[in-house]
């Protein structure tokens, strides 16, 4: 090279140190490149062109004083003046000739790639800022990336592309608004084999959840094609949970996992350029499967926590990381194609909480995918082309199909953010995290139900799915410093039953899960009736057979369908709350209810009382619905035993007899679930008088009692707690029922067994806290809404009575 510097780095010359030579994205590559393939992290080869031979390619074009000045005085609020200075500048900096010995090079290097992949070769050119990828400041979408390029004229045409796009609109308001002068920024470009994700899928990996930072699962979104889609939110992408703990102790299990729609994909149009992309739209049967298997997703998984264990052993503190990857249709394998540090949720303070809580419940007009935790009422202005984004106002609520990077500015004034297409991962979620500003994205319908004009409320503070309200809905805001707080003596548990909150919940102060309800799984995951996926033949209503064998295709035998289903809600829930116990009642539904599933009318009696009929217990041996519970057995053991979450403990509910409670064990265990086999622990609930007055009986057979004080209530006071007519004689608080309480806790610690309480009372009401701790109860559940009200309440009951909170 005629002695001249050399403005190229390979990969395997490159290092995490190289960021001001060349730009965060080719400084993660060499480093994965180097340091992580030897681990099975797969990366494709490829070299950079140094930040140098960009303020070279300037300096011999004397381009500085003309960008100088298309920047001077630059307001950014001015939207119309900041397309044309930009314009501007790109072209000044496309217009600077590559100098000769810098192409040479480029050529050079490339080259050596045809030689290691082949004439057939074709490349990503990939813009890479030296401020990009850093902690705090992403850059993120910024800069320009061109696939799929082949031949050396269009190789060096596409570096001059780049380079001008540091210029962006996108990226000027950035680099202003992150504080970077727009001068002291300098573009490298990366030169890669380009991974055929057209012919298969790609997609975002992520370290950590992007909703709530918990930092315990590896987050994965996908969707057929190139990863363009996933990234701008025009797609709807499947999503993968893995729960790292267990992963990372031989337990090959997905944690969960979310169909998404997928309805379009991107490819390559197929023209001369070679890098002009479309969308098509995607088959159907492509749509209603995932676009990656289970082995694929762990390997994802593994390649993101080593990715992570890397990075953060370098930093010497934790760094999550934000992962892209794409799968190549030609060779079928998976290759990590950038990693950065994620910004947003890790920098989430784990010890102050804040709550949002609506005060009526509304009517909701769309919902979708929550992100940022937060609720936010305002007007909405509903955006169908770029054009219409000048006449948006600060305060306003952003309605669109989706958006755009260039949308950055208007973003920033939104109060919150709806789109019908995307994913928690692509660029309105992004960007709303990194502004701070609720967001509902995939809603499918919002430009459509909501209009301009419009008062709403969006809701993102009640799980994963966020919601769209009509009016302004009333709200409070709390905010707790959980450091601040002790825990009491008494340990205090949760209630929950939705999976979509227990990553949120978990960051309450707690211990463990009281209660985890299967019910809410099966009705709002599963849908239909276990029996009806085992026997569909005995439905009548051929519409409804077909809906239910439906839901089990895809699977080896239709009951897998709700083993996988009901195993990977309840592992949401024990994976959140893990190592802590988390006791999962077993099905709890009234015969009105189980109905209500898909084909459940062709296999439930009809009972005038059904609150006092076939439910709990008494079905789980029963022939009419033996084979449901099998099921149900089926789910635990896997949760157990494959995905490695052992901190589960069963609770049997509405156990009458003591001979009930034999057959229910012997059941269980000739379904592999036998007391005390790998630790395994089963509780009964406490809820029918006869549960108290048998209590040393009962405690031959199980290993805790959980107090249920709705059932309790109404069977001591003889109320039917579902009749309005008598709903003025249900008290929790009635002295009768607080004497069977007090004899429950008596008779649970006269025979060494745990005592807690899951039902209502509690939470509802504080006198009934505060008689629990002066009995000298074990555990308190709580819904999540009273757990910081409660623990308070307890902590001073606990002083008066001269117990010391713990920790202190």
């Amino acid at each position: 090279m005629n002695g001249d510097p050399s403005y190229i780095r390979k990969f395997s010359e490159l290092g995490i140190a190289d960021v001001p030579l060349v730009g965060g994205k080719n400084a993660s590559l060499g480093e994965m490149y180097r340091q992580l393939t030897s681990q099975g992290v797969r990366v494709p080869n490829g070299f950079a062109v140094t930040a140098e031979a960009y303020r070279a390619t300037l300096d011999r074009a004397s381009a500085w004083s003309r960008l100088h000045y298309a920047l001077e005085g630059l307001n950014p609020a001015d939207v119309d003046d900041l397309a044309r200075r930009a314009r501007i500048a790109r072209e000044l900096v496309y217009n600077a000739p590559l100098p000769p010995d810098i192409a040479d090079q480029v050529l050079h290097a490339y080259r050596g790639l045809v030689r290691e992949y082949g004439d057939d070769l074709t490349v990503a050119v990939r813009s890479s800022a030296t401020a990009e990828d850093l902690p705090t400041a992403s850059f993120a979408g910024q800069h320009e990336t061109y696939l799929n390029i082949s031949g050396e004229e269009r190789l060096l045409d596409s570096v001059r592309r780049c380079f001008a796009s540091l210029f962006k609109d996108r990226a000027i308001i950035y680099r202003i608004e992150n504080g970077f002068d727009h001068f002291k920024v300098f573009l490298s470009v990366g030169i890669m084999k380009m991974v055929r994700s057209d012919l298969a899928c790609s997609g975002v990996t992520f370290s950590l959840d992007t909703e709530t930072g918990f930092r315990d699962v590896v987050f994965i979104t996908g969707a057929y094609g190139l990863g363009e889609n996933v990234v701008q939110g025009t797609v709807d992408p499947d999503e993968f949970y893995v729960f790292k703990p267990t992963c990372r102790s031989g337990f090959r299990t997905v944690l969960r996992r979310t169909l998404g729609a997928k309805e379009i994909r991107m490819v390559y149009s197929g023209d001369a350029t070679g890098d002009t992309t479309r969308n098509e739209p995607t088959l159907l049967d492509e749509r209603k499967r995932f676009c990656l298997d289970d082995g694929e997703v762990l390997q994802l998984a593994d390649a993101a926590m080593r990715i992570e264990e890397h990075y953060s052993e370098k930093a010497g503190h934790p760094v999550p990381m934000d992962v892209e990857w794409a799968k190549d249709g030609l060779d079928g394998q998976l290759y990590i194609v950038q990693a950065r540090p994620e910004t947003v949720a890790s920098q989430k303070s784990a010890a102050m909480l804040d709550e949002y809580h609506l005060e009526r419940p509304p009517t909701t007009l769309v919902s979708g995918r929550a992100v940022g935790g937060k609720v936010a009422a305002g007007i909405a202005r509903v955006i169908t082309d770029v054009s219409q984004l000048n006449q948006f106002r600060p305060g306003e609520i952003l309605v669109a199909d989706t958006t755009m990077p260039d949308w950055g500015t208007v973003m920033k004034t939104a109060a919150a953010v709806v789109t019908n297409r995307g994913g928690r991962t692509c660029h309105a979620a992004i960007v709303a995290r990194e502004i701070g500003v609720p967001a509902i994205v995939g809603s499918g319908t919002a430009t459509e139900r909501i209009r301009t004009g419009d008062e709403i409320t969006v809701s993102c503070a009640e799980g994963d799915v966020g919601r769209v309200y009509g009016g302004r809905i009333p709200f409070t805001t709390t905010s707790v410093d959980l450091s601040a707080l002790p825990m009491p003596a008494t340990h205090m548990m949760i209630n929950i039953g939705n999976p979509e909150t227990a990553f949120q919940t978990r960051f309450l102060p707690n211990d463990g899960v009281g209660l985890a309800r299967m019910e809410f799984i099966v009705a709002e995951y599963i849908k239909v009736h276990p029996m009806a996926l085992v026997h569909p033949e005995k439905i009548d209503d051929p519409a409804v057979r077909s809906e239910v064998e439906a839901y089990g295709r895809g699977f080896a035998a239709a009951g897998d369908y709700f083993v996988q289903q009901l195993s990977e809600g309840v592992g949401t829930i024990a994976a959140a709350f893990f190592p802590k116990p988390v006791i999962v009642r077993m099905s709890d539904f009234k015969t009105n209810e189980y109905a209500s599933l898909v084909g459940g009318a062709w296999f439930e009696p009809k009972e005038e009382n059904p609150m006092l009929g076939f439910r709990g217990a008494a079905r789980y041996s029963h022939p009419a619905y033996a084979e449901g519970f099998a099921l149900e057995c089926r789910a635990m053991k896997r949760v157990r035993e494959q995905m490695g979450l052992t901190n589960v403990r069963l609770m049997i509910p509405f156990c009458r007899r003591t001979s009930e409670a034999e057959d229910v064990l012997r059941a269980m265990a000739a379904h592999g679930l036998a007391r005390g086999d790998a630790g395994l622990e089963v509780y009964v609930m406490c809820e029918i008088p006869n549960n108290v007055i048998q209590i040393d009986a009962f405690a031959k057979l199980f290993d805790g009692f959980s107090i249920g004080s709705n059932d309790l209530t109404q069977l001591v006071l003889g109320v039917d707690r579902d009749s309005d007519i008598v709903a003025f004689d249900f008290d929790e608080r009635d002295q009768g029922v607080l004497d069977m309480i007090r004899m429950t806790i008596e008779g649970g610690k006269r025979n060494g067994r745990h005592v807690g309480i899951c039902g209502q009372a509690p939470s509802d009401y504080p006198e009934v806290a505060r008689f629990l701790v002066e009995q000298g109860i074990d555990s308190i559940s709580l819904n999540p809404d009273s757990m910081i009200r409660t623990i308070r309440e307890v902590l001073a009951v606990e002083a008066r009575l001269g117990i010391p909170a713990r920790g202190a």
